[in-house]
């Protein structure tokens, strides 16, 4: 019983977080208990617990005889994000060297290749779910749990706006070739070598964004 009460809170939280992350619900409105429990299936209790654990993240202000209501991820959010990002994640592909799998790196190449191709048919759609996909294996390769878990939860706050960028001119072609680069790099057992291009490409990425607009990638966001 402990562990069925235990996944539905998991359940819960999963479900609100992204529904904000997705933007189903707007910067500062309010999150009713009654209503989402009522959506979900649910009594009150677990939403309440799914409410008080995502004031913890950030994503929710929890206001004392008021009410529940949407933080969501700032303009600022995504600029640290990135920032720490750059860092994070060249520190988990040098440690991806030394840890990665035969089988996870042939994950890598194939992986690759796929975006290739989808990029050059213009499906960027699949171009984002195979971007993705590359990371997690990164991280999954690191041997961390920290750091998967960390950059995981990072790449998930900010995938609404990773999805559009990666849909800009060009960008699909440079990242997936900078994806290429950080392959050959772990092929090579060039931890270095590696870890600068983690980081280079995380930055190149955010410059990118600053060079469409964040704002302007937000608001393209929000329409899809």
């Amino acid at each position: 019983m402990e562990g069925h009460e235990y996944s539905l809170r998991g359940r819960v939280f999963h479900t609100i977080r992204e529904d904000i992350l997705s933007g189903k619900y707007e910067k500062g409105e309010e999150l009713k208990e009654i209503a989402i429990g009522n959506e979900l299936g649910v009594s009150r209790t677990p939403v309440r617990e799914a409410l008080r654990q995502l004031e913890l993240e950030g994503l929710v202000s929890i206001i004392p005889n008021k009410g529940a209501y949407v933080e969501g991820i700032s303009l600022k959010d995504i600029r640290d994000i990135y920032e720490i990002r750059s860092l994070l994640e060249g520190l988990c592909t040098r440690w991806a060297v030394e840890a990665i799998t035969d089988e996870q790196l042939k994950s890598l190449e194939e992986n690759v290749d796929l975006s290739e191709y989808y990029a050059t048919k213009g499906d960027f759609n699949k171009v984002f779910e195979l971007d993705s996909r590359f990371h997690e294996i990164l991280y999954e390769a690191s041997g961390s749990k920290t750091i998967n878990h960390l950059l995981s939860d990072y790449h998930h706050y900010i995938q609404r706006v990773r999805r559009v960028t990666i849909a800009t001119e060009g960008r699909a072609y440079k990242s997936n070739g900078e994806h290429r680069n950080i392959l050959n790099a772990i092929k090579d057992k060039n931890a270095g070598e590696a870890e600068r291009l983690a980081t280079a490409h995380v930055l190149n990425t955010m410059n990118n964004i600053k060079n469409y607009g964040l704002e302007n990638l937000l608001a393209k966001a929000e329409k899809n």
